[in-house]
């Protein structure tokens, strides 16, 4: 019985070595109740480029020169990023009406040049502004200005800036896409 048990280890000594001789001696270990699955894996997309936005302005400063047409000298006004709607220092605001609807008269009085133009314009809208001592109420047209050799059509608030340096006040309703403010520099634009 020495000799089969002496065989036995043997056989089993050698069985033992030669499946660790295979050509493939990796194998995966088998888990009871874990199901293996392979999952390809595409190559990540690149990220999006940011899309390139062309300002028409470029880069413009704190100050900037504001014509509005039909006044032949400009305005120099406040670029203010803060502000939505842009705004412009008036006289002799008087609300009438015309073919049913609300309108204003106002003059437009160039401070430095004294040329002056009275306008007549549909109410596009009342607005509220807030401002450090509260509220208040504007009314809104539509001016067409010449702002760095571009004529805009946009929203003003009609104000009586006369307490404050610049009579106009560009805001992002004319800045937003056209331009880049660099508040270290004024009169860029002519």
């Amino acid at each position: 019985m020495n000799i089969k048990l002496t065989e036995f280890v043997f056989t089993a000594a050698v069985i033992f070595l030669l499946s660790g001789c295979q050509s493939n001696p990796v194998r995966p270990a088998i888990v009871p109740g874990v199901e293996v699955k392979t999952v390809e894996t595409k190559p990540q997309a690149k990220p999006a480029a940011k899309p390139q936005t062309s300002h028409s302005l470029g880069v413009i400063g704190a100050v900037e020169p504001v014509y509005f047409l039909p006044m032949k000298t400009p305005f120099l006004s406040r670029i203010d990023t803060g502000a939505e709607t842009s705004s412009v220092d008036v006289a002799n605001l008087k609300n009438f009406e015309r073919d049913g609807e609300k309108w204003i008269s106002f003059d437009l009085i160039n401070r430095e040049s004294g040329e002056t133009h009275t306008f007549e314009k549909k109410i596009h809208r009342q607005q509220k502004v807030k401002r450090i001592e509260g509220t208040e109420e504007r009314v809104t047209v539509m001016m067409s200005i010449k702002f760095g050799g571009e004529i805009i059509n946009a929203q003003f608030s009609l104000a009586e800036r006369e307490r404050f340096r610049y009579q106009g006040l560009i805001g992002r309703n004319i800045l937003t896409g056209r331009a880049i403010v660099d508040t270290s520099i004024s009169n860029t634009l002519k």
